[in-house]
C-alpha cells in the first residue's frame, strides 16, 4: 500500500511540475553573455545545456585593455559619462526570440557598459528577460535593477548570481571542476523555480 501511495504521489508531482512549467521551444531562446574571465560564459553554457537556444557572446568593436586596472579606469569613465561602447556582435532577427537570458559580471557594482549597449541597441519589448551574473564576491550591486530600468516594456524574471573569479586578485576562471558541478545544480534549481524547465 505504501508503495502504491508513493508511486501515485510521484506521478502526480511529475504531472504538476510538467503542467506548471512554461514550455519554451529552444529556437525561441537567446542566451547572450559578456565574459572577461570565462566565468559568465561557463554559466551561459550551463543555461543553454538545460534550456537550449542560441548562445551569443557580446564582443566590442574595440576590446577593453588586457590590463585589469586600465579596464577598470575605462569602465569607470564610461559609467560616469554614459558612454556606450559599440558592439562588434550583431544578432540577426532578434524578433524571433521570446526569451532572452542576459549574462554579465558585476563591474564596479554596476551593469557593464557593453550590456547597456545591448539593451539600447535591440528592441526587447514584449520579451521575457532573465538576467544572470557572476561576481567577485560583492554581489550584483545595482545591475539587476538597471536591467529592469532598461527593459520597462519587457517581463524581467528573477536573476541568478554566483561567485566567479576576482580578476583583481588574480583569480580568473573559478567555475570549474567541483565549483562547476555545484553551479550547474544551482542553475537547474533556479530554472525550475522560474518554471523554465
Amino acid at each position: 500500500m505504501k508503495r502504491i501511495v508513493f508511486l501515485l504521489t510521484t506521478v502526480l508531482c511529475v504531472i504538476w511540475v510538467k503542467s506548471n512549467a512554461q514550455l519554451i521551444a529552444p529556437e525561441k531562446v537567446l542566451v547572450v553573455y559578456l565574459s572577461r574571465t570565462n566565468n559568465t560564459k561557463a554559466v551561459a553554457e550551463m543555461i543553454q545545456k538545460n534550456v537550449g537556444g542560441t548562445l551569443v557572446a557580446l564582443e566590442l568593436e574595440k576590446p577593453y585593455p588586457q590590463n585589469y586596472q586600465e579596464t577598470v579606469a575605462q569602465v569607470s569613465s564610461e559609467n560616469e559619462t554614459g558612454y556606450l561602447p559599440p558592439l562588434k556582435t550583431k544578432i540577426e532577427a532578434i524578433e524571433k526570440y521570446d526569451v532572452v537570458f542576459v549574462g554579465f559580471p558585476t563591474w564596479g557594482m554596476k551593469l557593464p557598459p557593453p550590456v547597456k549597449t545591448f539593451f539600447k541597441q535591440y528592441d526587447l519589448s514584449g520579451k521575457t528577460i532573465i538576467p544572470f551574473n557572476t561576481n567577485g564576491g560583492y554581489g550584483i550591486g545595482s545591475s539587476f535593477q538597471t536591467v529592469k530600468e532598461l527593459c520597462l516594456k519587457s517581463k524581467v524574471l528573477e536573476g541568478f548570481t554566483v561567485r566567479g573569479g576576482s580578476e583583481r586578485d588574480g583569480q580568473l576562471l573559478m567555475i570549474k571542476t567541483d565549483k562547476a558541478k555545484q553551479t550547474e545544480a544551482d542553475v537547474k534549481k533556479w530554472l525550475l523555480k522560474l518554471k523554465i524547465i
